[in-house]
């Protein structure tokens, strides 16, 4: 599987100007990928008021993104403000090369900033079959709660899209680590870059890990599109011969 991320600042509550720099972006991709990540609220930053940029799973965006995913013969996902009806998500979308889309939606909403008073939280693990991988699919503060990423679906890859600032850039390089080991799965990062209309500052980090905590993709403090080739073999050979995964404690969620 060869991935590319996206890592860049983005246009304050400006959903025209961020397509346009993405799909520059991604037209620049000369080699073929399977999937290309971009951040958290790619098209706005990360704000909480959801009804200056909402869009609909019928809006421009999704259209967009389903025609470059068509062009480019390769899947893109990405988070979004999405209203249904009177309500907000934190949506992330998983488009297929087919323009297929599969969704999920943020479950831990990040009460710090207010996101929990203006979107609605998700309620499902997503899992995406794609070109033989299992896919979870999570957003930011996300990462912060192992027991709902816990590998019960014996996924291959988790994907994380964020806006995690500065001030904790530490914490998400440890445990962007700590759920690839824990999971014995690859795990991909994908923060932003700049100052946002809030005045947070965001060093980017967007990385690559393996399923044993080793960085395919070192952090990254540039913008620019990185590549990182992944090795499901490698991985489910290492599963086999350090069988962590089942001696795993069970949960249920609520």
């Amino acid at each position: 599987m060869k991935v590319a991320v996206i890592q860049s600042s983005l246009a304050w509550e400006d959903p025209k100007s961020n397509r346009n720099y993405f799909e520059a972006k991604i037209n620049g991709i000369a080699s073929a990928v399977d999937i290309i990540v971009l951040p958290e609220m790619f098209t706005s930053g990360f704000t909480i008021n959801p009804q200056v940029v909402a869009e609909t799973m019928q809006g421009e965006t999704i259209l967009w993104m389903q025609s470059l995913a068509k062009a480019k013969n390769c899947a893109i996902t990405g988070s979004l403000v999405i209203a249904e009806g009177a309500t907000f998500y934190n949506k992330m979308v998983f488009v297929f090369p087919t323009g297929e889309i599969q969704q999920y939606d943020k479950r831990h909403l990040f009460t710090l900033a207010d996101e929990h008073e203006v979107y609605t939280a998700g309620t499902q693990k997503t899992i995406i079959d794609y070109k033989g991988w299992k896919i979870c699919p999570l957003i930011c503060y996300d990462l912060r709660f192992p027991v709902f990423s816990r590998n019960v679906e014996n996924y291959d890859l988790l994907i994380y899209v964020a806006s995690w600032p500065k001030t904790r850039i530490a914490a998400w390089d440890t445990l962007l680590k700590a759920r690839a080991i824990e999971n014995m799965s690859y795990t991909i990062g994908v923060n932003r870059l700049g100052v946002d209309g809030n005045n947070l500052e965001y060093l980017g980090h967007s990385q690559v890990v393996d399923y044993l905590g080793n960085l395919v993709l070192e952090p990254q403090k540039e913008e620019g599109v990185f590549i990182a080739d992944l090795n499901k073999e490698a991985m489910l050979d290492t599963r086999k011969k350090l069988d962590f995964l089942k001696d795993k404690d069970t949960f249920e969620l609520k």
